[in-house]
């Protein structure tokens, strides 16, 4: 009888040849790759299947996206073309903030169609899947480009393995980010094809991604830029290196064009009146100039809320260095992911205090040196088929390049930081850390083992963890505020999350944190006066609500709230003093929505029983008011 320690050595010596048959027996397909990754994903980013809810901007993006629900009703208002007609929220360019994403629309609305209306777990296991499907594409994009499968493996598990992904992946808005840096892998893999197919494929997986994520617009320099530095790899007999970087850039840019041609005339959205012609004409000629280009890619008014980007308020130069600092801090992020947070607003991303920081500085040069490094690696490398610099020289530009449209410094974007704008440039990072742990694999053995399981085992546990924020909507908040104690979103959101779940006192206690931090925010005050009211408190309540009021005259939302609660506690009636209050604030915004529904509340508020049911803002967790 074999002893069992025998059988054991003999069932591990059989797993570990199946191993390395499966992983460096051959050159890994796209099949081969996907299954790993798809496991991996799995591991690292699913959500609980029966536990979990709509989670922040899932509310918004499905619950409450008329097109995406449409095709559920008996008689659709929307057609399925009418995801190109509207933004990514569902709705119309006269009220869009500017996200413009049919394809994700799409996607959500097929998902709808097929019953995913009272739990996100579909459409997020979409998300897992292509995030594998990702894995998959630049493990094979490496391997074609470096001919090495340890590289190429490794590149595409820095990938999927990304901690800081997490958001994008497990989160279901993130399916943009996905699905957008899906459309730049295919077009940085069509640059291996022949040159006639390689244009093709270049025009219709650039234009896939443009309709994702307004972010694939870094397709349009970046691919032609890889064509240039990487011709003498994917094709060592003919590179053609100018002729393909010629042909990629005109089929990345007509596909740009096309789709902002195509966006002006479906979707033609309001633009930021700072952008006008008069707005600019006394200007110099390079700001004339970026301001005439924003005209033609109809740049949409973009909101500026300083509480979600406090950068919406600082001087150009404050505002690039504060832009610096939170790129570095998202490199460090890449190599060592903690914390993690799905929210980053004010004041935890404050403007910074002074111009030049160590953070700042290290961010500019991170961002700048990569352009002249990644020249002279091309040109040291022009001739040689088997060097990895033109590769290295293609990961560095990808990072920066391809954070720059988020960076806050071209454009102010609605929000400081996510770690959802990581999803283009870890693209680069991950073909950098494939490169790297390969080469110390090869001459480090044992050490080089070591570091490498050690890093992907932080980098898994911290994905894994991170995920686990996105189980409800009150573990994504309560994980939020620890991870970020200085948001005062993330404090709000949390106790209006404890509010709903029937926990009064730690809906105050929480909502007191938030407007300490924020004081002159007029949800914080107006919500603390709402918690206040729900407790019966209503006397305590009334001056938060006159300070919020006051502060957000044009809130409708949440002047509605705070004068149905007012309503309901019996504050507004005849002789009381909120009441007369309300009667002489009014007067003195004409013109706002403080003064309508004032005004209708004591006018009308007994044929309403308060506030009229069409002006009550949408509850928690709603679809759509008709």
């Amino acid at each position: 009888m074999q002893p069992p320690f025998g059988r054991l050595r003999r069932v591990a010596g059989t797993l570990v040849a199946w191993f390395k048959d499966y992983f460096v027996g051959d050159d890994p397909t796209f099949g081969i790759a996907f299954v790993p990754y798809a496991f991996l994903s799995i591991a690292l980013y699913a959500r609980h299947p029966t536990k979990t809810n709509f989670i922040f901007d899932e509310q918004e993006a499905l619950l409450a996206n008329p097109y995406v629900r449409s095709v559920a009703e008996a008689h659709p208002k929307f057609r399925w073309i009418d995801a190109f007609y509207r933004d990514f929220w569902g709705l119309g360019p006269d009220r869009s903030i500017g996200s413009y994403r049919p394809i994700p629309d799409l996607v959500w609305r097929a998902l709808w169609g097929l019953g995913a209306q009272q739990t996100p777990i579909l459409h997020h296991w979409v998300n897992v899947m292509l995030h594998a499907v990702n894995g998959a594409l630049l493990c094979m994009l490496v391997l074609r480009l470096t001919k090495k499968r340890t590289a190429a493996w490794l590149a595409g598990a820095a990938f999927t393995a990304c901690a800081v992904l997490t958001e994008a992946v497990s989160g279901v808005v993130g399916i943009a980010d996905v699905l957008g840096a899906t459309g730049a892998l295919l077009a940085l893999l069509a640059l291996t094809l022949p040159l006639p197919w390689m244009a093709l494929g270049v025009l219709v997986a650039t234009l896939f991604g443009l309709y994702s994520k307004e972010s694939a617009l870094s397709c349009v320099p970046l691919v032609p830029a890889t064509a240039l530095l990487t011709a003498q790899l994917s094709h060592p007999e003919k590179p053609r290196r100018w002729t393909r970087a010629l042909f990629a850039f005109v089929a990345a840019s007509a596909a740009f064009i096309f789709y902002v041609e195509a966006r002006r005339r479906m979707f033609p959205a309001p633009i930021a009146p700072e952008l006008s012609i008069e707005a600019n004409a006394n200007k110099p000629w390079a700001a004339r100039t970026f301001a005439a280009l924003l005209r033609w890619y109809a740049q949409p008014t973009l909101p500026k809320d300083p509480l979600n980007n406090p950068l919406a308020s600082a001087p150009l130069a404050y505002r690039i260095s504060g832009a610096f600092r939170v790129y570095f801090r998202g490199l460090a992020q890449i190599v060592f992911p903690h914390p993690l947070s799905g929210d980053y607003s004010a004041p935890q991303e404050p403007v910074p205090g002074h111009l030049l920081s160590i953070e700042s500085a290290l961010g500019g040069l991170a961002m700048v040196l990569p352009l002249p490094m990644a020249a002279w690696l091309g040109v040291r490398a022009r001739r040689d088929t088997r060097s990895v610099r033109p590769v290295i020289a293609v990961a560095l530009l990808w990072i920066a390049v391809s954070y720059f449209p988020v960076s806050n410094i071209p454009v102010l974007l609605p929000t400081v930081r996510a770690e959802r704008f990581w999803y283009f440039p870890a693209i680069g990072t991950s073909i950098l850390l494939g490169i790297a742990f390969s080469a110390m694999l090869a001459r480090w053995h044992r050490v080089a083992v070591a570091f490498v399981i050690a890093f992907f085992a932080f980098q898994a546990v911290a994905a894994r963890l991170h995920a686990n924020d996105y189980t409800d909507d009150l573990a994504f908040w309560d994980a939020t505020r620890k991870a970020v104690p200085r948001s005062a979103k993330a404090h709000l959101n949390y106790s209006v999350m404890k509010g709903a779940r029937g926990d009064l006192e730690a809906r105050l206690e929480s909502n007191e944190i938030a407007l300490s931090l924020a004081p002159e925010w007029p949800m914080a005050s107006v919500y603390l006066g709402d918690t206040l009211c729900r407790m019966h408190r209503a006397k305590e309540a009334w001056p938060h609500y006159v300070k919020g009021f006051e502060l957000a005259p044009n809130d409708a939302n949440l002047i509605a709230l705070g004068l149905q609660c007012l309503w309901d506690e019996e504050m507004l009636v005849p002789g009381t003093r909120p009441r007369a209050q309300l009667d002489a604030m009014k007067d003195q915004y004409p013109g706002t929505w403080l003064e309508y529904l004032g005004r209708d509340i004591l006018e009308h508020g007994e044929e309403h029983g308060g506030v009229d049911p069409k002006y009550r803002p949408r509850g928690y967790n709603e679809g759509p008011k008709e």
